[in-house]
């Protein structure tokens, strides 16, 4: 697998002396730099089927990401990419290895890395009834978040988001599915996680819905020094916002680098650019699209 030196990104535009330019750290992590997550030969097992058969649903997985990067998670449905999420968002126990968020265990110290991390999925979960407002201000409560402050924070991470405060009234299920998509990541960030764990947060959205919550995961990295994991099924996406890329196939992780240097690794014999495509048929002898036919696709949903 490939290992990438340590640099900083270039910048688009100049910027005034009064905003921060954010360090690019892309990994692995140097030799005394702790790890926003340590994923050591993380191993997970479901019992499937009438036969009770084990399926190997994350098989030996190791990955170490900086601070501060965007670490992307590609691989085809039931290829164990959102196992390996709930895995080290505490959803799910380990069956062998070990997962630390800065340095804490995730098993032994559960409840710190709950602190330390956020989580948004593809379905993600609303008391549908509520309208944005009420389910920040309930979210916020149980994160012990001053009200008032919690609300202004809220409404200005919607209204980045294209959410203006005209909509916070209005119960989610009158919403649109993107329009809920952004709710979940305003949930998320309102907590201010150091780790924040997008498992295909845009799947489904519109183009524009798309490109606003793209444009916010750059500005979430860039602004809170945060470190976001992302798993996608859009190329282009990943492309577009990781600093390093695994692909992982059948639970195990096959490649690891830079989309630039993962491109480097096939030739297309048409004569045309590599593309990401490329590199994942090499590897995996599949599309993205397709299913996994020997992985219970149930399983991802554990």
């Amino acid at each position: 697998m490939i290992e990438l030196m340590d640099h900083q990104s270039k910048t688009t535009a100049p910027m005034s002396p009064s905003v921060r330019v954010p360090l690019r750290r892309v990994g692995p992590p140097p030799a005394g730099e702790l790890p926003a997550l340590l994923i050591e030969r993380a191993t997970k097992k479901f019992v499937v089927g009438r036969k009770k058969k084990d399926v190997i649903a994350v098989d030996a997985v190791s990955i170490s990401i900086r601070r501060g990067e965007i670490y992307g998670i590609l691989g085809a449905n039931g290829s164990g990419k959102s196992t390996l999420i709930r895995l080290v968002s505490t959803l799910l126990t380990l069956d062998g290895g070990r997962v630390e968020v800065f340095g804490h265990d995730v098993e032994r110290d559960e409840m710190k890395v709950k602190q330390l991390i956020n989580r948004v999925s593809v379905d993600a979960a609303f008391f549908k009834k509520l309208s944005p407002h009420e389910n920040l201000a309930y979210a916020a409560r149980l994160y012990g978040l001053d009200a008032r402050e919690a609300r202004t924070q809220a409404v200005t991470i919607l209204g980045r988001l294209g959410i203006g405060e005209k909509r916070l009234s209005r119960p989610l299920e009158q919403m649109s599915r993107g329009m809920q998509q952004k709710v979940a990541i305003a949930r998320a960030l309102l907590t201010s996680p150091t780790v924040l764990l997008l498992d295909e947060p845009t799947t489904g959205l519109d183009p524009r819905s798309k490109l606003d919550v793209q444009s916010f995961i750059e500005e979430v990295r860039d602004t809170h020094d945060a470190t976001i994991v992302l798993t996608t099924h859009d190329l282009d996406e990943a492309e577009r916002l990781c600093d390093r890329i695994a692909l992982i196939n059948e639970g195990r992780v096959v490649a690891e680098g830079t989309p630039a240097e993962l491109m480097t690794l096939v030739v297309d014999h048409h004569g045309k650019e590599p593309t990401l495509e490329n590199v994942f048929m090499t590897f995996t002898g599949r599309s993205l699209d397709d299913d996994h036919d020997d992985k219970n696709e149930d399983d991802e949903e554990r």
